[in-house]
């Protein structure tokens, strides 16, 4: 299968990494350099640091900073890296984007205001601030979590006002890709959940930014590329083996799950920091069954 030209920094499979914790909770960030360049090793095409995949509202400033630079120097090309930007604050998100452009990332990625329910003229200062970084920024559109959702006529805004290039679209409504398409053609797709990504594929999405090719970089890669490719006889088997882990990437606990399903596919998942707690007993039986069957399909 001929892939598409990948022509800037945030198209195709950008991960969102988990981050590897020693058991004191302390950040490895050796095990995570490892962990950035086997991706990438393994068919990815980027990764996504500081998201919250990636813990970091549990982290401090200098951690955040740290796991930043480290993933530009595994990666070999900082292009290749969108680190998470969000903060309560835009003086500290548009800080967390001046560091990001300063260790040589290709572009970052930046919730709205969430400290409260923000209006509009909030969500547009907002963007407008972390976009003076200079670095090109993919809004996250997580209305579920942050109370604020980034409509596609308020995307088409932000994108006409050039603050935005590019919008992970978390939301699940798959509909909303059309309209974006409609009122902003030139702003990126990307898809934000992992179990939409072929719905998200076939409505023109450019990019995934996403969970489970933490555990499994080759088959998500093989899905991805065929589902872009409107290949649906490739994509659609491979979908529906892998939907009922997917799943956990729009659930609360899926930071648990997806460094869980790493244990057992023979990378390293680890702990979560609190206020993350393990999975309980059925979480995890779930979690364990659909992962040991994707490896028993040959899944990796």
């Amino acid at each position: 299968m001929a892939l598409a030209p990948r022509t800037r920094p945030w198209h195709g499979i950008m991960v969102a990494t988990a981050l590897p914790l020693r058991d004191d909770l302390s950040v490895d960030h050796d095990a995570y350099a490892e962990h950035v360049a086997w991706l990438i090793a393994n068919g990815c095409d980027g990764v996504v640091p500081n998201g919250s995949l990636g813990e970091y509202q549990a982290l401090t400033d200098d951690e955040r900073a740290r796991v930043v630079r480290t993933a530009v120097e595994a990666a070999g090309d900082g292009a290749r890296v969108m680190p998470g930007v969000s903060a309560y604050s835009s003086v500290q998100a548009r800080r967390f984007a001046d560091e990001a452009a300063e260790a040589g990332a290709g572009s970052v990625l930046v919730l709205p205001p969430n400290s409260y329910r923000a209006d509009e003229r909030a969500v547009l200062a907002h963007f407008a601030e972390v976009a003076r970084s200079g670095l090109p920024v993919v809004a996250y559109n997580n209305p579920h979590d942050t109370k604020v959702d980034l409509a596609p006529a308020l995307l088409a805004r932000l994108h006409h006002e050039g603050s935005i290039v590019a919008v992970k679209e978390f939301s699940g409504d798959v509909r909303r890709a059309y309209e974006i398409a409609e009122l902003a053609p030139s702003l990126d797709l990307l898809i934000g959940a992992d179990d939409v990504l072929l719905e998200l594929a076939l409505a023109g999405a450019v990019g995934w930014i996403a969970g489970y090719p933490n555990a499994l970089p080759a088959t998500c890669a093989d899905l991805y590329h065929a589902a872009v490719a409107k290949d649906v006889e490739t994509a659609l088997p491979l979908y529906a083996s892998l939907h009922s882990l997917l799943r956990w990437d729009s659930r609360t606990e899926f930071v648990q799950a997806i460094k869980l399903s790493m244990d057992l596919a023979g990378r390293r998942g680890g702990p979560c920091r609190p206020p993350r707690l393990p999975l309980d007993a059925r979480q995890e039986a779930a979690v364990r069954a659909a992962t040991e069957k994707a490896l028993a399909e040959g899944h990796r």
